[in-house]
């Protein structure tokens, strides 16, 4: 089989080296925007050629997109336009209700499998991917009943073969769940970021006391904006309802800090512990009357 991905940054450039160690590729095309991301994608091995859009989808087997996701609702239509009868198309969207719709009616929509694969960093680009990205990861198919069998099980195979677990939701489910899980925790990043540096002036400040907590915090702060800016406006309902309840919580927090009620602040931080419990796969054993009273 040939693959062209189109877009070969950190999820992109990653998903063409897990595809190159399956070896069921022969060929891997790219498809970049960027002229030095093409000639870095080569150099790097990731992909054996960067093609023009028309003729990298003329040569594949399996189309990927992995581009920003207003990218993918344009271009989806007009990939499912020109591809061969037989050819596969999935993308990597960490949004997927506008892009389901996008191809909602179109006659090759069964060729089509809308999958968000979890991981990444805060980097970007093709020096950004890696082998190991996608191990221990979760990966998302959504409308796994409007795909053809082939074009899921292939897609699933992939996913698979670089250490990932499918699981399926509907398009409108995945969005609500990660404007809270993923969208809403680099809203936070940014917006610290950006706080930090309108109120702290002084750069050599913030590099000198900041320590682990706060760089870990700000770490998607980092994120490429071109890509999460798209994220953003297409999940704009969910994520502001996930923004306003974030917002009540600071300012219940804010406003315990004012009045002094340390055992309130206490609490609020106990319950937030919780998460850690959750992330570990640990049962629930917490003893309500730790709670401060």
């Amino acid at each position: 089989m040939k693959a062209t991905v189109i877009g070969i940054g950190l999820i992109g450039g990653s998903l063409a080296l897990e595809m190159r160690k399956s070896k069921r590729f022969t060929e891997i095309y790219g498809v970049d925007e960027s002229a030095e991301h093409g000639k870095q994608a080569v150099q790097l091995g990731l992909v054996d050629e960067v093609l023009p859009l028309s003729e990298g989808l003329n040569r594949a087997d399996v189309v990927v997109l992995a581009i920003p996701v207003n990218a993918i609702v344009r271009m989806l239509p007009q990939v499912l336009d020109s591809i061969h009868p037989q050819t596969m198309v999935f993308d990597t969207g960490s949004t997927k209700g506008a892009i389901c719709k996008s191809v909602k009616q179109h006659p090759n929509r069964g060729r089509f499998v809308a999958a968000h694969p979890i991981a990444g960093t805060e980097n970007s680009g093709p020096t950004a991917a890696f082998n190991s990205l996608f191990q221990g990861k979760v990966n998302i198919v959504c409308e796994k009943e409007m795909s053809d069998e082939d074009a899921l099980q292939l897609a699933t195979q992939l996913f698979a073969s670089a250490g990932m677990r499918t699981v399926f939701m509907e398009p409108d489910e995945h969005d609500r769940h990660l404007a809270y899980v993923s969208h809403l925790s680099h809203v936070s990043s940014f917006l610290l970021g950006q706080t930090v540096l309108d109120i702290e002036q002084n750069e050599k400040h913030i590099s000198m006391l900041a320590g682990s907590g706060f760089a870990s915090t700000v770490r998607l702060a980092k994120s490429s904006p071109a890509m999460w800016a798209p994220i953003f406006e297409q999940n704009r309902e969910y994520l502001s309802q996930a923004l306003q309840e974030y917002i009540l919580h600071l300012q219940r927090f804010q406003y315990h800090l004012m009045k002094g009620n340390t055992h309130e602040l206490y609490n609020i931080m106990l319950q937030a512990n919780e998460i850690r419990r959750i992330l570990n796969g640990i049962p629930n054993t917490i003893n309500e009357k730790t709670l401060v009273s």
